[in-house]
C-alpha cells in the first residue's frame, strides 16, 4: 500500500505523530487491502495511522497530512487527493451540525404534562394588521395572533391536535414524522388553535396597540409526568432540557422529562408523589415569559402569565371589564402660529376658536354622557356577519384627562425669541372609558364625536341625541377617530358577576417578569436567570428600553428642528389682540381633526344631525341574509347544473 510523505511543517497543536512502524518484508500494493493477511505489526501501525488523521481532523480546521514511511511516485498526487478529500467531509459535517441546529427537533407530545395558564400580552399595533387572525383572509401584514402562534410552535408549547398523539399516545413511526417535517418545509404550517383551549380577550383593529391583553391557552409543562414501566431522567438531563427550551426549542428524548419509577406507583397505579409533591408550579416550571420574549419581535412582548386561572376560565367571556385609553395633544395640530403664539406657555388661555386647539371642558362634559348602559348603535360600525341585534353596552367610566403640565422654560434663540415646541411642550391628553364590553370601532367612534366637540363644531349634547335610538335609530355618516393613538389599557378578571360591583379589581394572580428571581427551584440550581427576566442584559425592561430610546430620539430631532423654524423669520404672535392673518386662515381654510397626525381640510362644515344617514341595524342584517341566501342557491344550481 502506497503511502504519503511526511509535512515538513506541522501546526503546535496537531497531535504527535504515530510511532514509525517498521518496515515490512511483504510488498505493499495499491490493492493490498486484505488486512486479514497483514502481520500484527503492520495492522498496530495502521491503526496509529487512523486514529492519527481523525485527531487532526477533528482539531485543525486545515487536515493535517498523515505521516507515514511509505513513499512511491505517486506521493504528491495522493497527499492532495487526501486533502481534498478531508476538506469536503468536514465541510459536510459543519454543514450538516449547522442544518440540525437550524431546525427544531421534533417532540413527542405523550411525553409532556401540559396545563392552562393565561398570558399578559403587550405590543405596538402599527405594523400589525390587528390581533385576530382569519383564515383564508390573506392580509397586507401579518396579525398578532399568527406571531404568537408562530413562537409557541417554535418554543414547543403547544401542541395543536392535528399534531397531538391520540390513544395510549403511541407515535405512528419515525418514516411518517420525516414526510410531515419534509411537508412542513415545503408549505408553511397551517395556524391551528385546536386542542390547545385558546381564548382571547380583546379583538384589536389594525394598528390599534394593547398593554394589558390577555390570552387563556393550554401549554406544556415541567411537570413531571407518571408512565408506567419507565425509569426517571436524570436531573443533568433535566438541565439540558431546560438550556434547549430557553433556546426556543425542546430535545428528542426517548425518556419522558421527570417520569416517575413504576416502583414509586402504588398498587392502583396511581402515584405515590415523592416527585410531583415536590414540584413547585412556579419556581419549577417553564419561564414561559423569559423563553417567549426571547422568539417574539420587539414590538411583542409577555408581560406575565397566571399560573392557575379559575375553572372555566375564559379570557374572552370571564373579563368583566375593558379599559381602553385614546391618546392627542393638546394642541391636536400644528397650531397657525405655532406654540410660541401663547408666550406664557398656558393652553387654558388659548384664543377662543385658535385652530389646533381643543376645548377640553367641552370634551369632558359629552364624555360623561357614556356613562351608564345605554344602545350604541350610533356609535359602532354594523358587522353583519354577525347578525348582532343587541347593541346595548355598559360603560363604568369615561373621561378626558391630562397627563402632565409642560414645564416652564424661559429659554430664548439667537434672536431673543422664546423657544416653545420642543422646551414647552404640548400636553399629553387621553380620552379614558371603561366598560364591559365593546362594539366594533366603538371606542374609535365615540373619540370622532368628542373631537368634533373640542374643536367647536358640535355641541356637547350631540352625544345624548346619538344614544336616543328611538329619535335616530340610523347612524349619521361621520369618519372615524385614527387608529395609532388607540391603547387596549387592561382587561379585568374580577370574582364577582355583578355589573355593578364599583370595585372591580382584577382577581387573577399574576406572575409577571422579574418575579420570585433567585429563588431556588426543585433542582437546587438558582432560577434567577430564567424567572428573572426584567433587568439586566437582554430583560424585558432592556428591551423596552431600546424601543423607546429609538423613538424618543426621533421625537428630540425633529422636535429641535420644530425649535429652529419656530424661530426664524416672521412669526404670528397674538398678544390678546385679534390677528387678521390668523382670521382669514380659519375663514379659508376649515380644518377637522380625527386622531390623526394632521387635520384634514373640508369645505363647508355639515352639523351631523344634518348628514345623510345609514340604513337601520335591521334593515342591514336582512340585506346581508338575503345576499346569503341567494349565494347559496347560485352555488346550489351550479351543483345541480355539474352533475347534469
Amino acid at each position: 500500500m502506497s503511502s504519503v510523505p511526511a509535512s515538513p511543517s506541522r501546526s503546535s497543536s496537531s497531535p504527535p505523530p504515530p510511532p514509525a512502524m517498521e518496515p515490512d518484508t511483504e510488498k505493499d500494493t495499491d490493492t493490498d487491502t486484505d488486512y486479514t493477511q497483514w502481520p500484527p505489526s503492520r495492522l498496530i501501525s495502521r491503526i496509529n495511522e487512523l486514529e492519527f488523521q481523525l485527531k487532526a481532523l477533528s482539531q485543525s480546521p486545515t487536515p493535517t497530512p498523515v505521516p507515514t514511511q511509505y513513499t512511491n511516485n505517486n506521493s504528491n498526487h495522493r497527499h492532495s487527493h487526501q486533502q481534498r478529500r478531508a476538506k469536503k467531509t468536514q465541510l459536510l459535517k459543519r454543514g450538516a451540525a449547522a442544518a440540525a441546529a437550524a431546525t427544531p427537533r421534533p417532540i413527542d407530545p405523550a411525553k409532556y404534562s401540559t396545563r392552562y395558564i393565561a398570558l399578559r400580552l403587550a405590543y405596538l399595533g402599527q405594523n400589525y394588521n390587528g390581533f385576530e387572525y382569519h383564515p383564508n383572509c390573506p392580509t397586507p401584514l401579518p396579525t398578532i395572533e399568527e406571531v404568537l402562534w408562530r413562537a409557541l410552535r417554535m418554543a414547543r408549547l403547544i401542541f395543536p391536535s392535528k399534531n397531538t398523539v391520540k390513544g395510549n399516545g403511541a407515535v405512528e413511526g419515525r418514516e411518517k414524522e420525516k414526510e410531515k417535517e419534509e411537508e412542513e418545509e415545503e408549505e408553511e404550517e397551517e395556524i391551528n388553535w385546536e386542542g390547545c383551549e385558546y381564548s382571547k380577550c380583546g379583538r384589536t383593529d389594525k394598528g390599534v396597540s394593547a398593554f394589558g391583553q390577555v390570552v387563556g391557552i393550554r401549554v406544556r409543562s415541567n411537570r413531571p409526568l407518571v408512565v408506567r414501566g419507565k425509569g426517571r431522567k436524570e436531573e443533568d438531563d433535566k438541565e439540558v432540557e431546560m438550556e434547549e427550551m430557553v433556546n426556543g426549542y425542546s430535545a428528542e428524548d426517548d425518556t419522558p422529562l421527570g417520569t416517575i419509577d413504576s416502583s414509586l406507583l402504588d398498587e392502583d397505579g396511581g402515584e405515590a408523589d415523592p416527585l410531583t409533591s415536590a414540584f413547585d408550579p412556579i419556581k419549577d416550571e417553564i419561564p414561559y415569559p423569559y423563553i417567549l420574549n426571547r422568539i417574539l419581535p420587539e414590538d411583542i412582548r409577555v408581560l406575565a402569565w397566571c399560573p392557575s386561572p379559575p375553572p372555566n376560565f375564559s379570557a374572552r367571556f370571564s373579563c368583566r371589564e375593558r379599559q381602553y385609553r385614546y391618546f392627542f395633544t393638546q394642541p391636536a395640530y400644528a397650531p397657525i402660529g405655532g406654540l410660541s403664539m401663547h408666550v406664557d406657555g398656558d393652553t387654558s388661555n388659548r384664543p377662543s376658536s385658535s385652530p389646533g386647539w381643543l376645548d377640553l371642558e367641552a370634551m369632558r362634559k359629552a364624555a360623561r354622557s357614556f356613562i351608564g348602559q345605554h344602545d350604541f348603535r350610533n356609535f359602532c360600525k354594523v358587522d353583519p356577519s354577525k347578525q348582532i341585534t343587541s347593541f346595548e353596552r355598559r360603560i363604568y367610566h369615561a373621561e378626558v384627562i391630562e397627563l402632565g403640565p409642560p414645564r416652564p422654560d424661559n429659554r430664548s434663540d439667537h434672536n431673543g425669541n422664546p423657544l416653545r415646541c420642543i422646551s414647552n411642550p404640548p400636553r399629553i391628553c387621553a380620552f379614558v372609558v371603561h366598560g364591559s364590553a365593546f362594539l366594533w370601532h366603538q371606542v374609535r367612534q365615540m373619540v370622532a364625536i368628542l373631537f368634533l366637540i373640542g374643536q367647536g363644531l358640535e355641541s356637547p349634547s350631540l352625544v345624548s341625541e346619538l344614544l336616543d335610538v328611538e329619535r335616530h335609530p340610523c347612524r349619521p355618516l361621520y369618519e372615524m377617530a385614527d387608529d395609532a393613538p388607540l391603547v387596549l389599557w387592561d382587561c379585568i378578571f374580577s370574582r364577582s358577576d355583578d355589573d355593578d360591583d364599583p370595585e372591580r379589581k382584577d382577581a387573577l394572580e399574576w406572575v409577571y417578569a422579574g418575579d420570585r428571581q433567585g429563588e431556588i427551584g426543585r433542582s437546587g440550581s438558582s432560577s434567577s436567570s430564567l424567572l428573572s427576566g426584567k433587568y439586566g442584559r437582554d430583560g424585558l425592561m432592556e428591551e423596552l428600553w431600546r424601543v423607546w430610546r429609538r423613538r424618543k430620539m426621533d421625537e428630540i430631532l425633529m422636535g429641535s428642528l420644530l425649535d429652529i423654524v419656530a424661530g426664524q423669520g416672521r412669526r404670528a404672535r397674538l398678544g390678546g389682540q385679534r390677528s387678521p392673518f390668523l382670521d382669514g386662515v380659519r375663514k379659508n381654510s376649515p380644518q377637522v381633526f380625527a386622531g390623526g397626525n394632521t387635520a384634514k381640510a373640508t369645505g363647508s362644515y355639515i352639523p351631523v344631525m344634518e348628514r345623510r344617514t345609514l340604513e337601520t341595524v335591521e334593515e342591514i342584517n336582512r340585506r346581508y341574509f338575503r345576499g346569503k341566501d341567494r349565494e347559496l342557491e347560485g352555488r346550489a344550481e351550479e351543483q345541480q347544473g355539474q352533475t347534469i
